[in-house]
């Protein structure tokens, strides 16, 4: 990025991929005040490395791995103070904001549920993949080889079939 900084520029790449911002938090935040927290962290992390942008990679490529990166580090400071100031805060996804929407099918509850139960950066791969992104992107996001995306995705898949599995039986 030059030295011609321009805010505009910011807030229009910000607008374009906010999707990317919101999906994130979304899947690392069960609590709405935690999500709203990450997102400013992640917007504030993408401003102040915006000068720094390497124009090799695309804008979603670049936000998010730091909007990943941010909420690993997010989840893990939240999970820790929520141990300390409540030991008995939800562990399961929480399902609150579908409640109203009858046309979500139990399976993609039970999907989102066993997907927020996976490791940070298992959750992040799978948050990918069903963006559908290639191997290629993930590796580049989450900064692993293509390979080592290819085989982290086909056993957090067999997980998530033996969990299915074991809640329809």
């Amino acid at each position: 990025m030059t030295k011609d900084f321009k805010p505009d520029l910011f807030l229009s790449v910000i607008e374009t991929n906010k999707g990317i911002i919101y999906k994130v938090a979304n899947s690392y935040c069960i609590d709405t005040e935690d999500r709203k927290d990450l997102v400013q962290e992640i917007v504030l992390k993408l401003w102040k490395s915006f000068d720094s942008y390497d124009e090799r990679f695309k804008h979603s490529t670049w936000i998010y791995r730091i909007a990943l990166n941010t909420a690993i580090s997010f989840y893990r400071k939240e999970k820790s103070r929520k141990a300390i100031t409540n030991p008995f805060s939800e562990i399961l996804f929480n399902v609150a904001d579908f409640k109203d929407n009858k046309q979500i099918e139990e399976s993609t509850i039970f999907l989102n549920q066993f997907i927020s139960e996976l490791k940070e950066l298992d959750k992040a791969l799978m948050l990918l993949y069903l963006e559908e992104k290639s191997h290629k992107e993930m590796a580049e996001i989450i900064g692993i080889s293509e390979t080592n995306v290819a085989t982290k995705i086909s056993r957090i898949k067999n997980i998530l079939k033996q969990r299915f599995l074991q809640n329809t039986t």
